[in-house]
């Protein structure tokens, strides 16, 4: 369990950045070997999926990953809890491919297209069967916290930590001195309007992978003529005399 006093040893050095929004090199796997006490994986796997990541994703779209495994780890370790490290990691690492062009569906959800590219990619790994289903679960559920909490502790892990950074929900248990460290590290480089922009391009390109998802409620705000229907007009819909 990290440390969360001011007294807290500095994590390792960061390699310069090449542009003022992405800390590391995207011609390299190099991280820092911790941030803000929290150990990162330098497995094989691990350097492969942050490779692969990185290659794929914008500087905003990658950092959110990184803090991602970081926030969620944070959380986990503050309550005692036992987990994979590098399950969790690889897992956070992957979650959002989903919202990467290249592996996008015309119809499924953009979890599930994200958990069957990551599934792809660890099996050109040569990951075990075993341990690529908890990462298809940890993607496939991390928009929906409560299943995702009730599973095992990777993938609330990657709901948790997730949901953190795009939301604000749980910062209040990160110490101000910890999040500067994380931000400081993998900075947030306009993650918002980089995050709005994928859920406008979903609601554009494949409106029904969003019927029953929170994403709808942007295409609604947004974009005229929305064809989604709400729950409330399915149900009223239904084929049904009463």
């Amino acid at each position: 369990m990290a440390a969360a006093g001011s007294n807290r040893p500095a994590a390792a050095a960061v390699p310069r950045a090449q542009s003022p929004d992405h800390p590391f090199s995207s011609r390299s796997t190099m991280l820092p070997a911790s941030v803000a006490g929290v150990s990162i994986p330098d497995s094989q796997l691990a350097r492969a999926a942050v490779a692969f990541t990185r290659k794929v994703s914008s500087s905003a779209l990658f950092n959110h990953v990184m803090r991602t495994y970081l926030y969620g780890s944070l959380l986990f370790d503050r309550r005692g809890v036992r987990y994979d490290r590098e399950l969790a990691f690889v897992a956070s690492v992957l979650h959002d491919l989903g919202l990467v062009k290249a592996y996008q569906t015309s119809d499924e959800r953009f979890e599930v297209d994200g958990a069957d590219a990551a599934r792809k990619f660890l099996r050109k790994q040569r990951m075990p069967s075993d341990r690529i289903s908890v990462v298809w679960d940890a993607i496939a559920l991390h928009t929906n916290a409560g299943i995702a909490t009730r599973k095992r502790a990777e993938i609330g892990i990657v709901s948790v930590g997730s949901g953190l950074d795009f939301t604000g929900v749980g910062l209040e248990n990160i110490p101000s001195d910890t999040l500067t460290e994380i931000l400081a590290a993998f900075p947030r480089a306009g993650f918002k309007q980089d995050a709005l922009a994928n859920m406008l391009s979903l609601c554009r390109t494949k409106p029904m992978s969003v019927l029953m998802h929170p994403f709808a409620e942007v295409g609604r705000r947004h974009l005229p003529d929305f064809p989604v229907p709400t729950v409330e007009d399915l149900l009223l819909a239904a084929p049904f005399e009463e």
